[in-house]
């Protein structure tokens, strides 16, 4: 590589944004992921000693995926590269295989593919992968804001080690924030900056985990403003709300994020707590879920988790899935917020649920038996021949219109499917019910 070429590279270095220019190079510089790069954590000891195997790195954006494969890249003895599936296809993918053999043949030379967005590759291409990573010519390490377990082949998995990224918290972004402002030969530290401390704070609430996002807010915040007569730059908190725009929320409609919100916003109605059902339901909003989808999850919450210990949790649940359509957004938040409130602050039953599920399994496995003949239709010609309906006993004409009869089929007769519990109007249903077997 010649003068003009090193100068060209650092030149591109020194203009790209600061996200990219601040990137960790040593895990000593990594900030966050505790939980997989503390000292002494298996993927810490793998990096320090060299010693990768395959991995896939899951997590959404901004949470160091590519962070640590460059660490990787600057540790590691073996031959480095670097794919990005987006781009990237099974010819260059071949390339790479057939550079690998040669590289493990000639000099005895591991090479490690790091593959970026690897859910981009289809079946048929991460197919093609699977004889490298199995005899070891390549090492993989996969990165994916995908739910692996979806989207990446099982084959590939099962090879693989999986260590799933979290968003970084508040005080993650903060510190990078913060070299940002110091770091004068990658970061702004030669620009003399002030940013105030509410503004880091508000930084490291609303970049919602993501370092990048935060990184960049800086950027245009610090080349947007004006110096002071003394030569600073003074950054406000306004200066950040502006340049941070709308919070990102980490929810795809499609996505693996979109069914922990909802599973979380069922769990939290199951549960009883409406403080969480408001959360997760203006986590959904605001990341523009269908409101229909909602308002259906709330109705069927009505029915499984609410049942008859309220049984006017499906009218409310109901109509507010109605009331959703005819109003719209935004004033359709309102309902299903009134709705959602309603299911988890009422009484408790899953006896619907689980008694369906039970006469299902029955069914299933073939235990249904004859309807009893006294309870066959008896309406048309010749079902009196047959002896059908005979010995029907009409409820209405006996006190309190009930009277003791067999229902269940014969092979079926005791076996109880709903169990009434002591909730709400269950607990009078039960104890109903408890007086007529009484009398019976």
């Amino acid at each position: 590589m010649d003068l003009f070429e090193i100068q060209r590279k650092e030149r591109l270095k020194k203009d790209s944004p600061l996200a990219e220019r601040l990137k960790p190079r040593t895990l000593e510089e990594y900030v966050g992921q505790e939980h997989i790069l503390a000292p002494g954590k298996l993927l810490w000891r793998a990096i320090r000693a060299d010693r990768i195997t395959s991995i896939i790195l899951y997590g959404p954006p901004g949470t160091g995926k590519t962070s640590l494969a460059r660490i990787i890249a600057n540790t590691t003895k073996s031959n480095f590269v670097q794919l990005n599936a987006v781009t990237s296809g099974v010819k260059d993918l071949k390339e790479v295989i057939k550079e690998a053999k040669n590289q493990l043949g000639m000099y005895d030379k591991r090479t490690i593919l790091f593959l970026d967005e690897i859910h981009r590759f289809n079946k048929a291409q991460q197919d093609g992968l699977l004889p490298s990573v199995e005899k070891g010519t390549l090492i993989l390490i996969g990165a994916t804001t995908e739910n692996p377990f979806f989207q990446v082949n099982n084959a590939l998995i099962s090879r693989s080690m999986l260590f799933e990224l979290q968003p970084l918290n508040k005080g993650h972004i903060k510190v990078i924030v913060q070299k940002a402002i110091e770091d004068k030969e990658r970061g702004l530290g030669s620009y003399n900056i002030n940013l105030q401390d509410e503004a880091i704070d508000f930084l490291g609430s609303v970049a919602g985990g993501d370092a990048r996002r935060a990184l960049n807010a800086l950027e245009l915040a610090a080349l947007t403003t004006e110096r002071s007569e003394d030569g600073r730059i003074n950054i406000d908190i306004q200066g950040i709300r502006e340049c941070m725009q709308k919070k990102p929320i980490n929810y795809d409609k499609d996505g693996d994020y979109h069914y922990d919100v909802i599973s979380a916003f069922i769990k939290s109605m199951r549960g009883s707590d409406p403080d969480a059902v408001l959360h997760y339901l203006a986590r959904m909003l605001y990341a523009g879920e269908d409101p229909v989808f909602i308002a259906r999850r709330i109705v069927i919450a009505a029915s499984e988790d609410v049942g008859n210990a309220n049984p006017n949790a499906l009218v409310v649940a109901n109509n507010a899935a109605q009331a959703v359509q005819f109003i719209g957004m935004p004033e359709a938040k309102i309902i299903l917020a009134q709705a959602a409130t309603y299911i988890a602050l009422s009484p408790k039953s899953n006896g619907s649920y689980v008694g369906i599920k039970r006469a299902l399994s029955d069914i299933e496995n073939g235990e249904i038996g004859q309807v009893p003949v006294h309870l066959k239709d008896k309406s048309y010609k010749g079902a009196k021949k047959l002896g059908h309906g005979l010995g029907y006993l009409y409820p209405h004409s006996y006190p309190n219109n009930y009277v003791k009869q067999q229902y269940m089929p014969d092979e079926l007769e005791g076996r109880v499917y709903y169990e009434l519990s002591d909730n709400g109007q269950e607990k009078k249903i039960k104890e109903m019910l408890k007086r007529l077997k009484e009398k019976e």
